[in-house]
């Protein structure tokens, strides 16, 4: 290909970034009101430690959910989504199914996990505590996330008002009763999420 047309290319669409006055430096920027999760944006990443040798990864994808967001007083906001846990993939075909059966997620089981907010306490400018029920395999137990904002504005692609924010966690999966291989695998679990929400269009 051309390189010419690559080059001016990346430009068009480097300026149109640049171009766009409402990319959001601080959380008080951002409009207040509803939003939704952009699934195909979004994801949840895990990692575990196998047998003390090694930190082991996946993730879940397909987030669907709501945030309400209040940029003035963040204490008010509320946070709801839904994980599908057949979604849960790895680098190992085997690996991922095996994830799936009764000994593990046990998906046909519970298919979903829920996370539903219960306090927003802002700790800095960009940073929040963000502490709710998450409920998986069955079992809610509360979590806390610890949650930094990474920007908001008009996403130059499809022209939605985006916010996006990244989130760490660690949670016990013996809490929730997926106990198999414990202590040799892992009880702690640390959750990386990327979560972008579009703007909800006001009725």
């Amino acid at each position: 290909m051309n390189t010419y047309f690559l080059k001016s290319v990346g430009a068009v669409f480097a300026a149109a970034l640049l171009s766009s006055s409402a990319f959001a430096a601080t959380p008080v920027s951002v409009p207040s009101g509803a939003y939704s999760v952009e699934t195909s944006h979004t994801q949840i990443g895990f990692s575990v430690l196998h047998f003390g040798f090694t930190y082991y990864s996946g993730q879940f994808s397909g987030v669907t959910g709501t945030l309400q967001l209040d940029a003035t007083h963040p204490d008010a906001s509320h946070l709801n989504v839904t994980i599908p846990v057949s979604s849960v993939s790895t680098t190992s075909t085997v690996l991922t199914d095996e994830l799936k059966n009764s000994e593990w997620f046990d998906v046909a089981k519970y298919p979903e996990a829920t996370f539903v907010s219960t306090q927003v306490r802002q700790t800095a400018a960009d940073e929040a505590l963000v502490t709710g029920n998450l409920t998986l395999h069955g079992v809610t137990h509360p979590e806390v996330l610890h949650v930094h904002f990474v920007g908001a504005g008009v996403n130059p692609m499809d022209k939605a008002y985006t916010v996006g924010f990244q989130a760490q966690a660690t949670i016990h999966r013996s809490d929730f009763g997926v106990k198999k291989y414990v202590p040799y695998v892992g009880d702690d679990v640390a959750l990386t999420i990327a979560g972008a929400f579009e703007k909800t269009a006001a009725k």
